[in-house]
């Protein structure tokens, strides 16, 4: 039976579910086999499918930041392999200057050919490896100053020729890394996704035929393109600004400034970044394709979710975006930390957008997921590194209070358990949870702090940590208040205990313990006209203190646990004369 020809919508609905449910297959296999904590617990990955031009067709439930750069990337790729390309290939690449984000983030690609040998597009993986050399375990340290410093660079090269391994240039990666059976573990988890993504994409060709799947690819792109303008036509047009900043460079600057412009005209949008920092002295520095893809996600936070995420999505929207500043970093600048910079760019362009979808978009969050880094070098040489990702809250959204303890906009990771931290026997984790009173007050309840308290058990270990939003707190908004400041205790509660920075490598010593504080969320709306009975509920829950109760919201709650409505009516009159 030949493939039926696109004439319905059914046809049409059929193939949009398949594809995306493919690119989510993809991340399934990645999560199931990959190796490291960071991917298969943090989920620190991503997956999507191009088409033979290089034009995302779909893309995995995964980490929005990662996906808006996967045209950067294949353009690298087909401008140094578009030629040459054949059946059995594979392309790896990582350099920030070459379709890459930052050194950790390594890209697999994948070309997809029919049986025929007509090429149909790509399979995309991109994995967060847990180490790739450098000075520091993770290399991510915020305090690197050089690319150079930061660990193994890959150009976009051939890992795959024709189905045959470079078994040379594979092994002079591992010999470049602290764990290298981690990384060749992670790296064959993605491989092993992007041979399930070729396997659905060819057999969708046989089920369309290849002009119908080119064809369906175009209707899908376009699809995409059309329900944003329409969202954008909706909107009144006008330019929208907006300032926030990260606290510091790590190194001792002041305050980095964010700064946006967002101009909607018609059914188009023009993010202007003018105004934003230089790039830095520290690893905080981002790509032109990272800040894109921040951006990226932001807008499609604040427009609806139900608009498929490819290259169609992108079509209606334009970028100024100053070169060597912090958003578009100039070689050799170091970008290992760079993602803290795409938390503070989703924050910045949704401040801009929140005028214009004032239903839509929510106070800001804990300003992204921080990240302590743990490296233990045995007396036999090995290294082990630990990744404990630490996602915190959300601010609170126009309608309802901000979600607790989990990944903000842009990432879409998971916090990794205590029990796989702990069975390395490096670390004991000795408290875990959220902490009262730190969610911004307001009508609606911003996301409250997560803590970890990790006690050290290994003679020694480096840690490197990455926060922020300890000076600079997450806003509030329609009159909320702002959120609560991270922090980073050492040994607290003792003679010995130490402020640490947000951005910090420091040594620990066995029996040292160690707390790191998220952020809490922005509130939104005037706290005083918060439900009385959510208040109470939250005393109840511990979420918020008696005390707090009458400090942030006028409300009085007794001991036996109920609300003195006249003791709350006095309070809340009191409070805004």
């Amino acid at each position: 039976m030949s493939p039926r020809p696109i004439s319905d919508a059914a046809t049409f609905e059929v193939y949009r579910n398949a594809v995306t449910g493919l690119a989510d297959e993809m991340a399934i296999t990645i999560l199931r086999t990959a190796h490291s904590q960071i991917v298969a617990s943090s989920m620190d990955f991503s997956a999507a499918l191009c088409d033979a031009s290089g034009r995302v067709i779909a893309q995995a439930n995964t980490c929005p930041v990662h996906l808006g750069s996967i045209p950067e990337a294949m353009s690298a790729v087909l401008t140094a392999f578009g030629d040459s390309v054949r059946p059995g290939d594979v392309y790896l690449l990582n350099d920030p200057d070459l379709g890459g984000m930052h050194l950790p983030d390594i890209f697999a690609i994948a070309p997809v050919f029919t049986s025929g040998q007509q090429l149909l597009g790509y399979s995309v993986t991109v994995v967060n490896h847990v180490d790739v050399g450098g000075w520091a375990a993770g290399s991510m340290a915020v305090q690197s100053t050089s690319i150079f410093a930061e660990g193994v660079q890959i150009p976009p090269s051939r890992l795959y020729d024709a189905g045959t391994l470079n078994e040379t240039f594979l092994a002079l990666i591992l010999r470049n890394v602290r764990e290298p059976e981690l990384l060749r573990g992670d790296l064959e988890a993605q491989l092993a996704a992007c041979h399930a993504g070729g396997e659905g994409l060819r057999a969708l060709a046989e089920r369309h035929g290849t002009d119908g799947l080119a064809a369906l690819n175009e209707e899908l792109l376009a699809y995409s393109e059309t329900l944003l303008r329409a969202a954008l036509a909706e909107a009144p047009d006008g330019a929208y600004a907006f300032e926030d900043f990260i606290d510091d460079d790590g190194m001792g600057s002041p305050p980095i400034p964010f700064r946006v412009t967002v101009t909607i005209t018609g059914d188009t949008l023009h993010v202007d970044f003018t105004g934003s920092s230089p790039q830095v002295a520290s690893a905080l520095n981002a790509t032109a394709s990272f800040t894109r893809s921040a951006s990226y996600a932001a807008i499609q936070g604040a427009l609806g979710s139900d608009i498929p995420a490819n290259s169609g999505f992108y079509r209606p929207l334009t970028f100024t975006i100053p070169p060597a500043s912090i958003l578009n970093g100039r070689r050799p600048s170091a970008r290992g930390a760079r993602g803290l910079v795409a938390y503070r760019i989703i924050d910045t362009v949704l401040g801009a957008l929140a005028p214009v979808f004032p239903d839509r978009v929510p106070a800001a969050g804990d300003g992204g997921p921080d990240s302590v880094a743990i490296g233990i070098t045995g007396e036999n040489g090995t290294t082990n590194v630990l990744w404990d990702i630490l996602c915190g809250a959300w601010g609170a959204r126009p309608d309802r209070d901000g979600v607790d303890g989990v990944s903000p906009l842009g990432a879409n990771l998971a916090n990794v358990p205590v029990e796989e931290l702990e069975q390395s026997g490096h670390v004991r984790i000795d408290g875990y949870g959220y902490l009262p009173d730190t969610g911004g007050p307001g009508r609606w309840r911003g996301g409250l702090s997560t803590f970890r308290d990790m006690t050290v058990l290994a003679p020694t270990v480096s840690v490197q940590i990455r926060s922020d939003r300890r000076t600079h707190l997450p806003y509030g908004l329609d009159g909320g208040a702002q959120g609560t400041p991270s922090s980073n205790i050492l040994n607290p509660g003792t003679p010995l205990e130490q402020i640490l920075p947000a951005k910090v490598v420091q040594l620990l010593a066995a029996g040292e313990r160690h707390r790191h504080v998220t952020a809490g969320g922005g509130g939104h709306g005037d706290p005083f006209t918060r439900d009385p009975d959510r208040v109470l509920q939250d005393v109840l829950d511990g979420k918020v203190t008696a005390s707090g109760a009458i400090r942030d919201y006028g409300v009085v709650v007794t001991p036996d646990g109920a609300v003195d409505t006249a003791a709350t009516r006095r309070r809340r009159a009191a409070g805004r004369r």
